[in-house]
């Protein structure tokens, strides 16, 4: 199951680091889905900073910078799996 939970407003195609606007919690450890049209990818959250300070979990309204695995685009969506 997925549960949308913010949408990148950034991405820095050099560290590999999208900005993501949250609307919902978000935790080291917890497997993510990417998608943007026909585009999708999963990955874990390994690494996420709040104003560039490490941080292990983030909640709505916040604005988090996460290291993903593949290349991503500004305005995807970003989805936790349960």
């Amino acid at each position: 199951m997925e549960k949308e939970i913010g949408k990148i407003t950034h991405w820095y195609d050099k560290i590999g680091v999208a900005v993501v606007d949250l609307q919902g919690a978000l935790k080291i450890g917890d497997l993510i889905k990417v998608k943007k049209g026909s585009e999708e990818f999963e990955d874990s959250v390994v690494s996420m900073q709040i104003d560039h300070k490490g941080v292990s979990s983030a909640k709505k309204g916040d604005e988090v910078a996460i290291k993903l695995s593949q290349k991503a685009k500004e305005g995807a969506v970003i989805c936790k799996v349960d």
